[in-house]
């Protein structure tokens, strides 16, 4: 094995690891490469601090990112030996130690999820009215069984419930000028390489609470379109049993085989996670799957034939700069 990857293999395992989703598209990622060696960092200039002040949706991207960098790295003919947050007490910001092997050993699976990477993309379309089928919807918590967490489905009376604490957080945005001033600095305008541009917001919702976010902050954006939203989505919860960063960042790694999963079957997703900015609505989320432990992500699944993504910045970016 030569002591260093290739240019080339290096360019395109971060190209698939920063295509991964994070909180309005702010890419918190950087990486370190040091022989077979690829460490993931969470970026601090790149935080939310009035709507993740704990760092846990950052955490959660790191963990997409990862597994994407895997995923990649399986279509390389690298086989791969991975650490999530090593060392939280002494290097809180490592997130992740991804060491690569060339080997012919595949995991056939990640191969097939590479593939789906460049397609996968947030959402915030309507969905059609043809609810997800219950294969499907097995081979997605099955994904998530696979990374070390919990999808769990929700029946009418639990979507309703979340609707209700959409409600409900949105009642306590109303005063909070500092959450607003925070998603305007990411959220709409042409946004060329990271943030969410106003072309992927979607319409609006015509009536309310929906089963969408509604991102929108500047005055164009909250004047776009209004379209009728599914009457009864299909909403699921990603949790795992402990919270700790290592269980953050793993919870990432599951969305992102999630959502790549769902992307293969034609399900598109979306995330209503505004009730799990506030500590006492999450455990209100997590009671609604019925057993003890973490909620980190509301998902919407269904079926759109929307294409709308977010750019993302060069590779380079996210690499320690050269000395000049």
């Amino acid at each position: 094995m030569s002591d260093q990857l290739p240019k080339a293999h290096v360019d395109a395992l971060l190209a698939a690891a920063v295509a991964a989703p994070s909180m309005h598209n702010t890419q918190p990622w950087r990486f370190e490469v040091e022989g077979h060696v690829i460490d993931v960092y969470l970026d601090g200039s790149r935080t939310l601090p009035a709507e993740d002040p704990t760092g846990r949706a950052m955490r959660i991207a790191a963990g997409a990112a990862t597994f994407n960098l895997r995923c990649a790295a399986e279509s390389l003919g690298y086989g791969t030996w991975f650490g999530l947050a090593p060392y939280p007490e002494d290097e809180p910001d490592l997130l992740a130690r991804v060491v690569l092997e060339p080997t012919a050993a595949r995991d056939e699976e990640l191969r097939d999820l590479a593939v789906q990477i460049p397609y996968r993309h947030t959402d915030r379309n309507p969905s059609d009215a043809i609810p997800v089928t219950e294969d499907v919807r097995v081979r997605l918590l099955r994904a998530a069984y696979a990374e070390g967490a919990e999808l769990t489905w929700l029946g009418e009376d639990e979507v309703r419930t979340v609707l209700d604490l959409v409600l409900d957080t949105d009642l306590r945005e109303i005063h909070d000028w500092q959450r607003r001033a925070e998603r305007a600095h990411w959220v709409g305008g042409q946004r060329p390489g990271d943030g969410v541009p106003s072309s992927a917001l979607g319409p609006r919702s015509a009536g309310y609470p929906a089963a969408v976010r509604d991102l929108g902050t500047r005055p164009n954006d909250r004047l776009r379109s209004e379209r009728a939203f599914e009457e009864h989505p299909d909403l699921a919860v990603l949790s795992t049993d402990y919270d700790e960063p290592a269980d953050q960042v793993a919870a990432g790694a599951a969305l992102e085989r999630v959502l790549l999963a769902a992307t293969r079957d034609g399900v598109s997703a979306s995330f209503l996670n505004q009730p799990l900015e506030y500590d006492d609505l999450r455990r209100k989320v997590q009671r609604l799957t019925g057993h003890p432990g973490h909620a980190h992500m509301i998902i919407r699944f269904g079926h759109s034939r929307s294409h709308t993504g977010t750019a993302r910045r060069p590779v380079a970016d996210f690499l320690p700069k050269e000395p000049s």
